[in-house]
């Protein structure tokens, strides 16, 4: 049983989706020099499943929140109202240019070594924290996609317009790239420190594997001797609702899915027409 995950214990919501107000709470508890300062984007309207809503509004602290959605930002203006502490910016993050995440930052009083970073964006995550270059946050909470398994590196296209996620363990892989280490996940959500800071955290392991403690068993991928793919079981598709059922996966036609290796296309023409035949005399049975 994984047991390593010791800030899970410390779970709860305010506002936030799967206990990370309290792990914040935690974590703010043993971070020396914090200067409260919190970062975080797409916000939504400011408190929605935020990480920063209860450090801004309950809490007292300075924040930028960042929302490209016009409809949703003016709901985030509406929440942080007469907040004179709480910036705000109705940008869609991008890599690059004046709306990159460093440029927004600069043109605020946040100090480098902010508090924390909350990055949610359904995809890009991965490459706005890479694009991040002036900035060194103490703390980085930063959605994966927890469809794949922690052993998996996977990292999505660099393309605003697609939202795929990356996977946990190439998450970890930036980290590390960039002076951070692994100290926690809640569902979707890893939780990263500056390396100055981890060993106050008494973390032993801090494998993704190990630290992924409600990781579920990903179905196994294994083809037949015709050419059939099978799952391992059936699973739905995230946020869609929609079955995989375990014969779904087909590449190969089923007329030409056969248990041989047919050499010319002579041959494999009267094997798909014994088929065709085949199933014609049956279905007249």
């Amino acid at each position: 049983m994984k047991k390593s995950n010791i800030l899970s214990q410390y779970a709860k919501n305010v506002v936030s989706q799967n206990g990370e107000d309290g792990i914040i709470e935690r974590i703010l508890e043993i971070l020396p020099n914090t200067n409260n300062w919190c970062v975080e984007f797409g916000a939504w309207d400011g408190k929605y499943l935020s990480n920063c809503y209860n450090l801004i509004s309950n809490l007292g602290w300075n924040g930028v929140m960042i929302e490209g959605n016009s409809n949703k930002y003016r709901q985030l203006q509406q929440t942080y109202k007469g907040n004179e502490k709480t910036y705000l910016f109705n940008r869609f993050v991008n890599f690059t240019g004046k709306n990159s995440l460093d440029n927004i930052l600069q043109s605020t009083p946040i100090p480098i070594d902010f508090d924390i970073l909350s990055i949610d964006i359904d995809g890009n995550d991965y490459h706005i924290w890479d694009s991040l270059k002036i900035f060194m946050p103490k703390v980085v909470i930063i959605e994966f996609n927890p469809t794949i398994p922690s052993d998996i590196a996977f990292v999505q296209e660099r393309n605003i317009d697609v939202s795929h996620g990356s996977s946990l363990l190439s998450l970890n892989i930036l980290g590390i790239s960039k002076g951070y280490e692994l100290i926690g996940t809640t569902l979707c959500n890893a939780i990263f420190v500056k390396k100055e800071y981890f060993s106050l955290f008494g973390i032993e392991n801090n494998s993704p594997s190990i630290l992924w403690d409600t990781e579920g068993e990903a179905p196994r991928v294994f083809q037949l001797f015709d050419g059939t793919i099978v799952l391992s079981k059936g699973f739905n598709l995230i946020w869609k609702n929609v079955k995989v059922d375990t014969y779904d996966l087909q590449k190969i036609p089923k007329y030409f899915r056969f248990n041989h290796d047919y050499q010319n296309i002579y041959g494999l023409f009267k094997a798909i027409l014994f088929k065709v035949i085949k199933k014609i005399v049956y279905n007249f049975k």
